[in-house]
């Protein structure tokens, strides 16, 4: 085998060689074994992805990173959004030809004849392919059964049909429209699941906390705190994203691509007509243009008057259709910044519940620490009192004589003197404090 690939390959020439050797030399030794060519290949190389067109029939391919780029008319940095190795935040970009969509799990760019979704295994992404399907059957069912009573009322001369179904029904939305709705749709139903199965786990194990402050329950409400804070952070950046697109109308318009392809599609072929009215006419030829100099001046004042009509009605249509678009665009976002906006107001309800549990912690550690100082400070006065009964016992035990231990009950009137003193100056350290308020009363 080794012989016949020796024969059937060609000699590698002596300046590659060379070339190899001395780069090899050059290297560090822990990147002698690395194949970074290798590495550059893999990093080309292909990647599954799901396509699904305005049919709703789906296919996957595998496309590498070049070729989605010239397809999609993209950029490297934004096909890095989608990369599943990277972890970056929540994104909508709108370009010339396409929709970058980055929301949690669906990661797909959005043109106005596809959408080409990474091929994963979760659960999410399935569903989000079946529910696109779902929607863009019944949406062509939909626009025959408009299409057909359409003509019935254009026969029957009558606008019912006109006044029942406009033309910015969010039933008929364009194809990247209805792609993203259904991802929007996705992400936030995903993130509001993921509230309230934070919820449900959260408010029992609180009420626990409160009832029984243990070392256990702090620490699974400390896990609970980190999850929120995550899940708040990806919440928040997917409604200040929605945000951020309702208040730029240029990055709404720029993402109206059905209207931009007919536009473009329109404009190539008025300008393939014109020309062909000029070469019919016999004023212009396609093969052999004329020169200004020697065309009549009737045939320049009829190119002139068309080319200001066409490009007048191309900038009104334009405009108009722009304006429809931004009001079809903010509307569907609008009703998914209600939705995050909820989920985001649960989740500050339930970071407002956490941190009132641990006020109320709080308080009551700070209760349970005074009455700590309130049983330091008597144990203190007491320990004072006690004293006492030491100093008397060390003054009468020197060795002097004195008349008063030649008397039997003597003993007996020390200890009785000594203990109502000592009595008598612990309840006045006690009304002391509680005049202070260092006590409760």
């Amino acid at each position: 085998m080794a012989d016949l690939k020796e024969r059937l390959l060609p000699p590698k020439p002596a300046s590659a060689l060379n070339l190899r050797e001395s780069s090899t030399r050059g290297r560090p030794p822990s990147f002698q074994g690395v194949d970074v060519l290798g590495l550059k290949k893999r990093g080309q190389g292909l990647r599954s992805w799901i396509r699904v067109d305005t049919s709703g029939n789906s296919e996957v391919i595998e496309v590498d990173k070049f070729t989605m780029m010239r397809r999609c008319d993209l950029p490297a940095r934004d096909l890095r959004l989608l990369d599943p190795l990277f972890v970056y935040p929540s994104t909508i970009l709108g370009r010339e030809k396409a929709i970058v969509v980055n929301l949690e799990q669906i990661r797909c760019i959005i043109t106005a004849d596809e959408v080409l979704l990474l091929n994963s295994l979760d659960s999410y992404v399935l569903q989000y392919v079946v529910e696109l399907q779902r929607r863009l059957a019944a949406a062509g069912v939909g626009e025959m059964w408009k299409s057909e009573h359409a003509d019935l009322n254009r026969r029957r001369g009558s606008r019912s049909f006109d006044n029942v179904f406009g033309s910015t029904s969010p039933d008929y939305l364009p194809f990247e429209f209805r792609a993203l709705e259904v991802a929007l749709e996705a992400a936030c139903t995903f993130l509001d699941s993921q509230a309230a199965e934070l919820e449900i786990e959260a408010y029992p194990l609180l009420d626990e906390l409160t009832s029984k402050i243990s070392t256990l329950n702090l620490e699974r409400v400390r896990r609970l705190k980190s999850r929120l804070v995550a899940l708040t952070r990806r919440v928040q950046k997917v409604r200040d994203e929605i945000e951020q697109l309702m208040d730029d109308d240029g990055d709404m318009a720029e993402m109206y691509l059905t209207e931009k392809k007919r536009r473009m599609e329109s404009l190539f072929y008025g300008d393939q007509s014109v020309t062909g009215f000029r070469s019919n006419d016999g004023a212009l030829s396609i093969s052999a243009p004329v020169s200004p100099v020697s065309s009549p001046p009737e045939s320049r004042k009829l190119e002139k008057s068309l080319s200001i009509a066409r490009s007048r009605h191309e900038s009104m249509r334009s405009s108009e259709s722009a304006t429809e678009s931004i009001e079809e665009l903010e509307m569907l976002l609008e009703a998914y910044f209600v939705v995050i906006d909820s989920t985001l107001n649960k989740l500050t309800s339930l970071k407002e519940y956490i941190d009132d549990t641990e006020d109320f912690i709080n308080i009551q550690l700070d209760n349970v620490r005074n009455q700590l100082i309130q049983f330091e400070l008597l144990l203190t006065t007491a320990t004072f009192v006690v004293a006492i009964f030491g100093v008397v016992a060390g003054i009468f035990g020197m060795n002097f004589s004195i008349p008063l231990f030649d008397d039997e009950g003597a003993f007996k009137w020390v200890l009785i003197i000594t203990g109502v003193t000592g009595l008598a100056i612990f309840c006045a350290f006690v009304l002391f404090f509680k005049y202070r308020r260092l006590m409760p009363l």
